[in-house]
């Protein structure tokens, strides 16, 4: 009997025993024909089961290349970073000398020695640019200071020095842009970690007219002829130092003078290349180094190193320049050094 829909089951049951294939559900499981023979996906090559490297190639592509060699790369250079011996300190990190903050200058400093005739005033480097600015040649031989009292700078653990910016008068501020602006650049650089407070020793203190005593020194704005009689003019071009004893009226007490000369300040030195801010910072450090106790100029140390702030850059960066406003101090070894504001140039 059989039934619509249904089909007839007149077929005989296929044995496990002769299959070739493993035992798999059919699509019709009430069928004596297996029909076409399922192949195993696993013996498709392109079903075959593939290693982690390559699915982690298929993922990622050329990343999967490029992420190893990174990795080893980055090995390399950490382990160089810490297995390499630290470099010695080069020229350009070299501070300024040692300075014995207690000592007391007793002749001027900065200017050439008396009685150099051995000189070409003609010296190129030496000269006084011609472009940048007005100065007055010549002031009243007076001074006034600028108001403003600061906060000590640097830690001062041995002394501090109390200082005035005085500017003297007859100067036209215009050259200057006003007293506050020569003022701001003194301290501003006395203050900075490259310039002396480096050393915890030393310790710096602005004042003003108002200050009860005689400051350590007296920071001042000068023209040429007024400089030339505080600081001498044994050879002509234009010079700054400091004298320990000015005494500009007989009737006066002796007082300690940083000379800036104010044609110096308005149109720079050769050797700085036009560089008229980092002139002046050079100039503020070197003349108050000499106040401080740097007595003796520095010679170049190492060819196109820093030049030492203790070295007459002013005139030149050459040892056989400086050996001439140095004799016997500075050897005419043939170095030549670049010009360097700051007495620790890397704080």
């Amino acid at each position: 009997m059989s039934y619509p829909g249904r089909r007839e089951d007149s077929r005989v049951p296929v044995l496990h025993s002769e299959l070739r294939e493993p035992l798999r559900a059919q699509r019709d499981p009430l069928a004596g024909d297996a029909g076409r023979p399922r192949s195993n996906r696993e013996d498709r090559p392109q079903f075959r089961k593939q290693s982690w490297l390559s699915r982690f190639a298929r993922t990622y592509g050329w990343r999967a290349y490029a992420l190893p060699i990174l990795i080893v790369v980055t090995v390399v250079v950490v382990y160089q970073s810490v297995t390499a011996p630290t470099p010695a300190p080069v020229a350009d990190e070299q501070p300024a000398g040692d300075v014995d903050i207690n000592a007391h200058a007793t002749t001027i400093l900065g200017a050439p020695p008396k009685g150099l005739s051995e000189f070409d005033a003609n010296l190129p480097a030496g000269k006084l640019p011609d472009c940048c600015g007005n100065y007055t040649q010549a002031g009243a031989r007076t001074w006034h200071v600028v108001p403003g009292v600061e906060e000590q700078v640097g830690k001062g653990t041995t002394r501090v020095f109390t200082y005035t910016v005085e500017i003297e008068d007859g100067l036209d501020p215009v050259d200057i842009g006003g007293d506050d602006a020569f003022a701001r650049m003194v301290s501003q650089t006395l203050a900075n970690p490259k310039s002396w407070i480096y050393d915890e020793r030393i310790g710096f203190r602005r004042v003003d007219a108002s200050f009860e005593g005689v400051p350590d020194f007296r920071v001042s704005l000068t023209s040429p002829m007024t400089i030339r009689e505080g600081c001498g003019y044994e050879i002509a071009l234009e010079a700054s130092c400091f004298n320990p004893a000015f005494q500009p009226d007989p009737a006066a007490e002796p007082e300690a003078r940083v000379f800036l000369n104010e044609a110096r300040w308005v149109r720079g030195a050769m050797p700085f290349q036009g560089d008229i801010g980092s002139y002046r910072q050079y100039l503020v450090n070197h003349e108050v180094g000499h106040a401080i106790g740097y007595q003796q100029h520095e010679a170049c140390a190492t060819e196109g190193a820093l030049a030492p702030v203790m070295m007459q850059q002013t005139f030149s960066t050459s040892n056989d320049d400086a050996a001439k406003f140095d004799p016997g101090q500075i050897p005419a070894d043939g170095k030549t050094c670049r010009f360097n504001p700051w007495p620790h140039p890397i704080a």
